[in-house]
């Protein structure tokens, strides 16, 4: 009992906190963080330094590409309240681990991150030498976990990539509702939309990668025009351009206020991959960030210009339709519906 105790006492004072909220929740959603500064930027650079004639840009984007796995990882052990000398530590295991994860890098750096990162801390200040120790047992923890598990979450990814892919083909309505509810639902919930986009990898590209753009979108446009009787122009942007998750403390108190955005999303999803065949070829990422800074509507452009399609006014009716005036348009008419039967009351969505 007493070492137990003595355990339990360890832990604490190391900052161990072994829960599924705070490795599937925290840690998952600083991924996105993660791959916000240094995938996405990448893109970005890349795009507008490519279609521009920018060279600089062009090499700074491929910079920022490189970092992704460092970058996931440094913010993984931020999220889990790891010293700086582990952090540090985190990048070598963030680089050789997204390198031998490919497809499957995000969740492969999960993985090795938490559990570096968690050797790191326990070991951290231990030892009279822990400028050596730490960085050593931090290293070769993410090393050897990552031969272990990185090629086969890789494999992994890949499959459950080519499944999504498949599905969408052959049942593009019901994969659509699904990908555009689901998705969205994350958007706004606990969990990371962009890291579960991330982890999908191919899986979420093209019409798969349309129909999870739609439904983020739905989620941030609906809440935004829903809640603007009660958070005016400041709430309007904060939650159409910032997050939904604004919204979630009042989703935990009435969930009723929830069924508006989704179904938002589940028709918004089904018509991306029917009527509009909206597909999103960017990265995989920003198919989960919906309107957050534009970044979804953003990997739909890039995926255009990268694959030489020629871009007409359908192209950009189909983007604004889905990503804002439809969302815009169902959110309002449902926020009146439910405020009329009283589903929905004054205060339900104050943020």
């Amino acid at each position: 009992m007493e070492n137990k105790k003595g355990f339990s006492a360890f832990l604490a004072r190391k900052n161990i906190v072994i829960s599924p909220k705070r490795y599937f929740i925290d840690a998952f959603g600083a991924i996105a963080v993660g791959l916000f500064a240094s995938l996405l930027i990448s893109t970005i650079f890349n795009t507008i330094g490519t279609h521009a004639n920018i060279p600089f840009l062009v090499e700074l984007g491929g910079y920022a590409k490189d970092a992704t796995g460092p970058a996931m990882a440094v913010a993984i052990g931020y999220s889990l309240g790891a010293p700086p000398l582990v952090l540090c530590s985190l990048t070598v295991v963030g680089l050789l681990t997204a390198t031998m994860g490919g497809e499957g890098g995000p969740l492969a750096v999960l993985v090795t991150a938490i559990v570096a990162s968690e050797f790191g801390k326990a070991i951290s200040k231990e030892t009279k030498v822990d400028l050596l120790v730490t960085p050593t047992v931090t290293i070769l923890v993410g090393y050897g976990l990552a031969i272990c598990t990185a090629p086969y979450i890789r494999i992994g990814a890949l499959w459950i990539g080519d499944v999504i892919q498949w599905a969408t083909g052959q049942q593009p309505l019901l994969m659509g509702i699904i990908i555009g509810t689901a998705i969205g639902a994350a958007l706004t919930g606990p969990v990371s939309s962009a890291a579960i986009c991330a982890a999908l990898g191919a899986g979420v590209t093209g019409l798969a990668g349309g129909a999870a753009v739609a439904g983020c979108c739905a989620q941030m446009v609906g809440f935004a025009v829903m809640s603007f009787r009660e958070n005016r122009w400041g709430g309007l942007v904060s939650q159409g351009l910032g997050t939904a998750k604004l919204q979630l403390p009042n989703v935990i108190k009435n969930p009723r206020i929830w069924l508006g955005p989704l179904l938002a999303s589940a028709i918004g999803g089904a018509l991306a991959t029917t009527v509009f065949q909206l597909e999103m070829n960017g990265p995989p990422v920003a198919a989960g960030m919906g309107t957050c800074g534009l970044v979804g509507p953003i990997g739909v452009i890039t995926g255009w210009l990268d694959g030489g399609i020629t871009v007409t006014a359908w192209h950009w009716f189909s983007l604004a339709f889905l990503c804002v005036i439809l969302p815009a348009i169902l959110c309002f008419f449902f926020g009146w519906f439910f405020r009329k039967i009283k589903w929905i009351r004054e205060g339900d969505l104050v943020i």
